[in-house]
C-alpha cells in the first residue's frame, strides 16, 4: 500500500507524479529543483541561493511525512556545472550531519527551468508514537 504525500510548503508537482510516495516505512521524494513554493518560480541569487532552496523543498515535503532531513538515508544530486560541486558540499553540511546520507552526484546538461541543481532522495521514516513496533500504518 502506498500514500502520496502533497504539501503547499513545497513547490507543486508538474506532471503525472507525487512530490513523494510514503510506502510502510519508506518515503520515496522526487526531484526538487529551486522552485520557490509560493510563486513556483526558480530563486534568484547565486548557486548557493539555489542550493539552500532545494533543501528547504525537500525538508518541506519530508516534514509533511512525519520526518526530517536526517531520515534521508540516499540522496541523488544533479547538476549543471560540476564547478558547484565544492559549494554543494559547503551547504550540505549545513543541512546534515554524520551520519551523512549516502549520495550520488551526477552532471546533466540542462535541469527544467534552467535550474542549476535537481535533488531526490529516499528516507526512513522513524515509526510514530501510535506505533512502537516500528511497523507502518501504511503497507506495513
Amino acid at each position: 500500500m502506498k500514500e502520496a504525500i502533497h504539501t503547499t510548503r513545497a513547490p507543486a508537482a508538474v506532471g503525472p507524479y507525487s512530490q513523494a510516495v510514503k510506502a510502510g516505512s519508506l518515503l520515496c521524494l522526487s526531484g526538487q529543483i529551486a522552485l520557490d513554493p509560493a510563486t513556483a518560480e526558480l530563486v534568484d541569487g547565486p548557486f548557493e541561493a539555489q542550493a539552500r532552496q532545494v533543501f528547504d523543498n525537500l525538508q518541506a515535503v519530508l516534514r509533511e511525512a512525519g520526518g526530517e532531513l536526517a531520515d534521508i538515508v540516499r540522496l541523488q544530486l544533479i547538476l549543471t556545472d560540476m564547478d558547484h560541486f565544492p559549494t554543494l558540499n559547503e551547504v550540505m553540511k549545513g543541512y546534515f550531519s554524520p551520519p551523512y546520507p549516502a549520495r550520488s552526484c551526477l552532471a546533466a546538461a540542462a535541469l527544467p527551468k534552467g535550474a542549476a541543481l535537481m535533488a531526490e532522495a529516499l528516507a526512513v521514516l522513524p515509526a510514530g508514537p501510535a506505533d512502537p513496533a516500528g511497523q507502518s500504518a501504511v503497507g506495513g
